[in-house]
């Protein structure tokens, strides 16, 4: 391997500049040598913006994949070819992160983790509210076992009027749903990890279409266009899991309601409780009264490294990356991610049928 690790963009939309690009252009060890998409202009762009001098622009993904100076591959396109792409790079002898969620379907996705296993290459997922300080802090007081054995949780992913008018991300097939695969998803990751339990038994699920329909919608993105609007406004899980914990994940992009939060988890545990609604709080008993605790993280919502301020997604890049180098795993496992897939196709599999659904395989 070279001493720097040459990185690949495929997809290079908004995601990849709202986001991987800025991080990876930090990371020293980094060259960025290839950027693909096929809309090429948007590929010579980010190219001309982040990668080396000589960097190159491709339309078709494969023929990038053909480049064996290439060592890391982001795929950054819309859900649907998530699978295909990562598995490919696989494939040529790349590492992948991919951003999330994992694929479009569970077995999508479990193609992938066999594909990761099989090549001997590092596959990560790009849930970056792990990296958050509030997560990182209160995964540790989980992990010491200071909220004890933690049997119920809520995953919170509400939005009051933000649905995201532009990319494919109302378009269903492309994405294979709405907030509960955007949003929905990063809550029930954090939720699991908080947890360290990755062993679902059932679950219940309830998808709505309410609000989608409404012409010239308030909305924080401009109003939306209903007949563009093919996936749906809401969605709303209850998992039971294999030691009787149970998970209830809420998600919605148009809600009537002021409860609102994304990406934050409240969980309930024997010894303790915690939730991120107020900044992370910590609650329970002492010396027989009750308490209330607020952790005192740095405001903002980064860490430091090196002296210097460093965001969750800068710390996603550079962890990825070192994790690559020093050939350890990365934070995020396919096989976690896969579990998350796993329980937001039953949702969706729940509300079509009416019927719970019970799982008969884990990858944890």
């Amino acid at each position: 391997m070279s001493e720097k690790l040459k990185v690949a963009i495929v997809g290079c939309g908004g995601i990849a500049n709202g986001k991987h690009l800025p991080s990876l252009s930090k990371v020293e060890q980094v060259e960025l040598v290839a950027f693909c998409d096929i809309e090429v202009d948007r590929a010579e762009k980010a190219a001309a913006q982040y990668g080396v001098a000589d960097a190159k622009v491709y339309e078709n993904y494969k023929e990038l994949l053909e480049d064996a100076s290439i060592d890391v591959v982001h795929v950054l396109t819309p859900n649907s070819s998530h699978a295909e792409i990562s598995i490919a790079a696989l494939e040529a002898g790349k590492h992948v992160m991919c951003e999330k969620p994992m694929a479009k379907t569970s077995e999508e996705a479990r193609q992938m983790v066999e594909a990761a296993k099989r090549t001997g290459k590092k596959l990560t997922i790009g849930y970056n509210n792990r990296f958050r300080p509030d997560s990182l802090h209160l995964h540790n007081l989980c992990e010491r076992g200071d909220l004890g054995e933690v049997y119920f949780a809520k995953a919170h992913a509400i939005r009051r009027r933000a649905v995201p008018t532009w990319g494919v991300f109302l378009d269903e097939e492309k994405q294979g749903g709405g907030p509960l695969i955007d949003i929905g998803t990063h809550a029930l990751d954090l939720t699991l990890w908080m947890m360290n339990n990755y062993k679902p038994k059932s679950v219940m699920g309830n998808v709505y279409h309410k609000l989608g329909s409404k012409e010239n919608a308030a909305n924080a993105w401009g109003p939306w266009d209903p007949e563009k609007f093919t996936v749906e406004d809401s969605a709303f899980g209850f998992i039971t899991m294999e030691n009787g914990a149970t998970i209830v994940l809420e998600s919605s992009w148009a809600l009537n309601t002021l409860d609102v939060d994304e990406a934050k988890v409240s969980l309930s545990g024997t010894e303790a409780g915690a939730d991120m609604k107020d900044g992370l709080r910590i609650n329970g008993e002492e010396f027989g009264k009750l308490y209330t605790k607020k952790a005192e993280l740095d405001a903002g919502g980064v860490a430091f490294y090196d002296g210097k301020m460093e965001s969750d997604a800068d710390l996603e890049a550079r962890l990825w990356i070192e994790s690559i180098i020093n050939d350890t795993e990365p934070l995020v496992k396919p096989e976690q991610a896969f579990v998350v897939t796993q329980i937001l196709e039953a949702i969706y599999e729940s509300a079509r049928t009416g019927k719970a659904v019970y799982f008969d395989e884990v990858l944890v």
